[in-house]
């Protein structure tokens, strides 16, 4: 529902931080890797968020980029692990650390993150195994704000990652958005 704030950065209180949107001010909960490359209080500032409504709750979770929200979205899907325990898995690693030890199958460092145990930490592995190992690539190598608008957009409308990576490469590195997901379709639908 709510994909990205942009905004002013009124409050910082690791982990959450506060971002007033044009007179709303969104409570919004960052990870640590997040936290360290905010702006100054009252600088303006963008996350990427993903938003949780729970029976007794509406959450805000944001992320300074689209690697580290991915990386989250996976982690959450795993059953038992919930949006605190991601955020810690997110504050201990970062997402090129994670991405390592799921590739190299390395318990050892997640068992390091607060909250993780032996168990955990293999599950963890085990889940994430061909989705965040050395193919964690597309959205980790976009540093553009417009790519990574159109790989969100690609993969929003059902593509694959490495579909949206394919395509992605093909277009030209000025494109704009709109004109980049209308290359980037007619790119998909020849193939």
């Amino acid at each position: 529902m709510i994909g990205r704030l942009q905004g002013l950065l009124a409050e910082k209180n690791p982990p959450q931080v506060l971002v007033d949107c044009q007179g709303v001010g969104y409570e919004v909960d960052v990870p640590m890797s997040t936290f360290y490359n905010l702006p100054a209080l009252g600088e303006r500032v963008t996350l990427l968020t993903h938003f949780v409504v729970r029976e007794d709750a509406q959450l805000l979770y944001g992320f300074g980029t689209a690697a580290e929200r991915n990386a989250f979205r996976q982690l959450i899907r795993i059953s038992g692990v919930g949006p605190r325990t991601a955020l810690a898995v997110l504050s201990g690693l970062g997402v090129a650390d994670l991405a390592q030890a799921v590739t190299l199958q390395e318990s050892g460092r997640l068992v390091k993150v607060p909250g993780i145990g032996k168990k955990t930490a293999e599950r963890l592995l085990l889940e994430l195994k061909g989705k965040l190992g050395a193919d964690i690539g597309p959205q980790a190598a976009v540093a553009d704000e417009h790519q990574a608008d159109i790989l969100q957009a690609l993969l929003a409308l059902g593509y694959s990652d490495k579909e949206a990576a394919a395509a992605l490469k093909a277009l030209p590195k000025d494109v704009g958005v709109s004109e980049g997901i209308k290359l980037a379709l007619k790119a998909l639908s020849k193939g």
